[in-house]
C-alpha cells in the first residue's frame, strides 16, 4: 500500500487504490543491476476508485488505452533512475498527470458557417488567381 496521492488541491487518490512492485531493471548500473530491484510498476485500481466521476474514468480509459492491464488497472512502469524511491515518485507524478488530463472535459464543437464576407473574399481570391493563370497562357508561343 502507498500513501495517498494529491492530484489537485481538491482531489486525492487514496493509498489503498495504489499498489507498486519493484523489479529488476536492465540498463546501466554495473553489478548493482543484478542485485537491486529499482524498476517500479505502479498500479491504480480504477474500478475501486470512489473519488473520480464516471466521466473522468471514461476519459482516462479513452486517453490511455495501452496503459491498462488485463485486470483493468492503470499500469505505469518507470526505470528512469537507479533509485527505487525516485522511480516510485516519478510513477506517482505521471499517474497524477494522467488523471489531471482526464479531469479536463473537452469543449463541445459548435458548427459554424463562414460569414458572407468570408465567402465573398474566398471567391474573389479564386477569381484573381484564375485571371493570373489565364494571363500566363499563350504568352510563350
Amino acid at each position: 500500500m502507498s500513501a495517498d496521492l494529491a492530484v489537485t488541491p481538491h482531489l486525492t487518490l487514496l493509498g489503498r487504490e495504489l499498489s507498486f512492485t519493484a523489479v529488476r531493471a536492465g540498463g546501466p548500473g554495473g553489478q548493482n543491476v543484478n542485485k537491486v530491484s529499482t524498476k517500479v510498476e505502479l498500479r491504480f485500481d480504477l474500478e475501486r476508485n470512489t473519488t473520480l466521476t464516471p466521466a473522468v474514468k471514461a476519459r482516462l480509459r479513452a486517453q490511455n488505452p495501452s496503459r491498462f492491464d488485463a485486470d483493468g488497472r492503470v499500469l505505469l512502469v518507470v526505470d528512469d533512475t537507479r533509485s527505487q524511491v525516485m522511480n516510485l515518485e516519478l510513477a506517482r507524478e505521471r499517474l497524477a498527470e494522467l488523471v489531471r488530463r482526464a479531469l479536463v472535459a473537452p469543449k463541445r464543437r459548435r458548427a459554424t458557417k463562414p460569414s458572407r464576407g468570408a465567402r465573398q473574399a474566398r471567391l474573389d481570391s479564386k477569381r484573381k488567381r484564375s485571371e493570373t493563370k489565364q494571363g500566363r497562357r499563350g504568352s510563350w508561343e
